[in-house]
């Protein structure tokens, strides 16, 4: 037990209060676990086990570190200099800046210790950082309506129009006027797109039915209703939404696609996919919100494990192969992607995508957005690629054979070639590639990684503990060794943070599975899926459902998530 103490990584506030005697060893150690040791978050862990208060946290840090104590109720949060520091910096590491005063920042945080989040503060605004210690709750409330506030206030909404922009097409007349003629509705818009900015949503749904017109967001990957305007204004919201996204308003009885930008400020615009579908009351339009800065979070931020993360960053980092993601819709397979592109993004390197439609846009990387009635398909813009000298290509589907034969090729012939297959897991990729024509030996000689992955909602920080009965873990696939009670099963509170669901933000659930020399004989020989899968379990692979309940002991998320994910 010694041995195993003194090698567990524990933050500096959690040595401190181990020392002191305030936590036990235990309660630290678990509580850094679940958090990976990131500062705040290890608060957050440790103040849901119950055994200190935030408030108590708080004091004692002030204490130990001399430093001076704020109560974050007694603050004007509309007077913060927030402007100084990037709104993500301030929500990833938990910091808020208080007051400027010369060359001098004082700013909240919660845990002292964490120095990397002030060395990341002083770097950006270069400044002389004094720390002021407050509760780690409140400033994540605080954080919540601050950041919020900072995307774009509704006073500034109403002051002065965003800009809404259509890419590489000008606004004509016909917009202009209507924007004129429809100021309400223009402004009704602004608020809803930007409300679901705020909120976190992935996409928003206008739905026109006989006796009243609602609009929802999806969240964390759940819809839930937000409002319901005047059934009389559908009309009048479908146009406006396919005038700016340049659609042709005329026309109502066929679906159509479009796209539209709406920039918050100089340096961060948000892109949205538009989709209209004719139904028997009007138009129903979905909005998909393309935030580019969701790829640009890093590999750690995605979810995976210390062992999956290192063979997917080995796999990518080869000068050939193929590299493939699987999963259902909405299950963050293009971040993935592009999280992985982005990381293959260098001045020495060539990067080709093709996409329907390319979804994030990157600096840096040549995208091109297949269309099938043009004649450019993927197979289409894959031969194009390979007179482009390319090192690395990622394909958005593989769908049919023609395209296949040719990533394979190319993986074959010294790329680095990413893409998707819609598969249930990592071993069924392999045979949806035979039976779409492959040959076992070209799928065995090009693949060299696969990851099947899912999204789970992540519990919020007022998360309970949940009293689950033991055949019921056991019928969810813990093993009996591992019911030692050394952990905690946790559940869904509710708060104003997460507004009741006791869910916040998701965390990735993956199947990271390298090919190795064995899997390839087990492909060669012909085998299924199901042998193939038994091969990956005796190498360590774990499936989904092994991977869920590894977050289930950390208590990032519920046992009923995980179940719900991985039920296959």
């Amino acid at each position: 037990m010694v041995v195993a103490a003194a090698t567990t990584h524990r933050p500096g506030l959690a040595r401190a209060l181990v020392q002191s005697g305030r936590v036990p060893l235990a309660d630290a150690d678990q509580a850094a676990a679940q958090s990976g040791g990131d500062g705040a978050s290890f608060i957050e862990a440790l103040v849901a086990g119950g055994r200190i208060s935030s408030r108590e946290v708080a004091e004692f840090a002030s204490t130990t570190f001399a430093l001076p104590l704020l109560d974050l109720d007694a603050i004007d949060l509309g007077a913060l200099p927030t402007d100084l520091v990037d709104r993500r910096l301030m929500q990833m590491r938990r910091v808020l800046p208080l007051r400027k005063r010369g060359n001098r920042l004082a700013v909240a945080i919660s845990d002292p210790a964490h120095t990397q989040a002030l060395d990341e503060i002083k770097f950006q605004t270069s400044m002389s950082i004094d720390p002021v210690v407050v509760e780690d709750d409140k400033l994540a409330t605080a954080l919540a309506r601050v950041t919020q506030s900072t995307d774009i206030s509704l006073k500034q909404m109403i002051d002065e129009d965003l800009a809404v922009e259509f890419g590489e097409v000008e606004a004509d007349a016909e917009a202009v006027s209507t924007e004129a003629d429809d100021a309400p509705v223009v402004k009704y818009i602004q608020k809803v797109l930007l409300d679901a900015i705020n909120d976190g949503a992935s996409d928003i749904h206008f739905e026109p039915y006989e006796r009243y017109y609602r609009i929802r967001f999806r969240v964390d990957g759940e819809l839930r209703e937000v409002s319901q305007p005047p059934l009389a204004l559908k009309e009048r919201i479908a146009a406006r939404l396919k005038v700016i996204s340049r659609l042709d308003i005329s026309e109502k009885r066929v679906p159509q696609d479009g796209r539209m930008k709406l920039s918050l400020a100089r340096d961060r615009a948000i892109d949205f996919r538009v989709s209209t579908l004719p139904t028997l009351h009007g138009e129903k339009l979905v909005l998909r919100i393309l935030d580019a800065s969701s790829a640009m979070l890093g590999i750690e931020a995605l979810g995976y494990d210390a062992d999956q993360k290192e063979a997917l960053l080995a796999a990518v980092s080869r000068p050939y192969g193929m590299v493939l993601v699987t999963g259902p819709t909405g299950s963050g397979k293009t971040v993935s992607l592009y999280t992985c592109l982005n990381i293959l993004n260098q001045p020495g390197v060539n990067i080709a995508t093709a996409e329907d439609p390319a979804e994030i846009n990157i600096a840096g990387i040549n995208q091109v957005n297949v269309n099938d009635k043009a004649g450019l398909t993927f197979a289409a813009a894959l031969r194009a690629f390979l007179r482009q000298d390319p090192d690395v290509i990622m394909v958005g589907e593989i769908r049919d054979l023609e395209t296949a034969e040719i990533a394979i090729k190319a993986a074959q012939t010294g790329h680095m070639v990413l893409s998707t297959v819609h598969t249930n897991d990592a071993p069924s990729t392999l045979t949806r590639l035979i039976n779409m024509g492959i040959p076992a030996f070209n799928i065995a000689s090009a693949v060299i990684l696969i990851t099947a992955q899912r999204l789970a909602r992540r519990l919020c920080a007022c998360k309970v503990p949940a009293d689950i009965p033991h055949e019921a873990l056991l019928a969810a696939g813990f093993d009996p060794h591992e019911l030692d009670g050394s952990w905690q099963p946790y559940g869904p509170g509710g708060c104003e943070r997460c507004k009741g669901s006791g869910y916040k933000g998701r965390t990735g659930i993956y199947q990271v599975m390298p090919i190795s020399d064995e899997m390839r004989r087990v492909i060669m020989r012909g085998g299924n899926a199901i042998e193939i899968a038994d091969q990956a379990s005796l190498e360590g692979v774990r499936d989904l459902r092994r991977s869920g309940l590894a977050k289930v002991m950390e208590g990032l998320t519920s046992l009923d998530e995980v179940v719900a994910v991985t039920n296959e």
